[in-house]
């Protein structure tokens, strides 16, 4: 059996993928790559001074995904960071509200006006992270949402800045939703 894989092909993708990036804003509108990373970081930095909270979502890979992020968030980049995935929390609040609700409760109980919202979902259909989205919205939450597949899927415009990736590969938006955070954590830790 011939491997159909080439990693030389299957990094030329990824780079690809993420070089054609699409940022949009609250309104779908098209933003600018750089000057959407530059807001972010300013509003990241500013979590601290005001003490706001950044909060992660995303289910399977993705909330493998939040949870790395926000212990890097919490640890490197000194941000109050946290992702809702302990699995007592998990398991109560699907088991008694139903797994559509598991990130919502939370959002709903812990989050604050001005903090700040990433929610991750390769397929960007979740049920469970669009009903979190649309409580953090209701919270007055700053969200950042990031996305791939399917280019109408429902949390590409739920954000004040949207992330997509133009694929339908698990792996390879996982790896551009993951490459993109830790950009944002490197940009943040060189500022200092």
């Amino acid at each position: 059996m011939k491997n159909k894989i080439k990693p030389v092909e299957y990094f030329k993708n990824i780079n690809n993928l993420l070089q054609k990036t699409l940022v949009t804003d609250t309104h779908g509108r098209a933003a600018l790559l750089d000057s959407s990373f530059r807001g972010i970081i300013k509003r990241v930095i500013n979590l601290k001074k005001e003490n706001k909270k950044l909060i992660f979502i995303g289910n399977g890979g993705s909330a493998s995904i939040a949870s790395h992020m926000a212990t890097d968030f919490l640890k490197n980049g000194e941000i109050s960071a946290i992702a809702f995935n302990d699995a007592s929390l998990i398991t109560c609040l699907s088991n008694d509200l139903g797994y559509e609700n598991v990130f919502k409760k939370p959002v709903e109980m812990l989050a604050s006006k001005g903090d700040l919202l990433i929610a991750v979902s390769s397929s960007g259909r979740s049920a469970s992270i669009l009903r979190a989205t649309q409580a953090a919205k209701e919270k007055a939450c700053f969200i950042i949402t990031l996305s791939g597949f399917d280019s109408d899927n429902p949390l590409r415009v739920m954000g004040d800045v949207n992330f997509y990736i133009k694929s339908s590969s698990y792996g390879h938006v996982e790896i551009a939703h993951l490459t993109i955070c830790h950009c944002l954590l490197d940009m943040i830790i060189e500022k200092g």
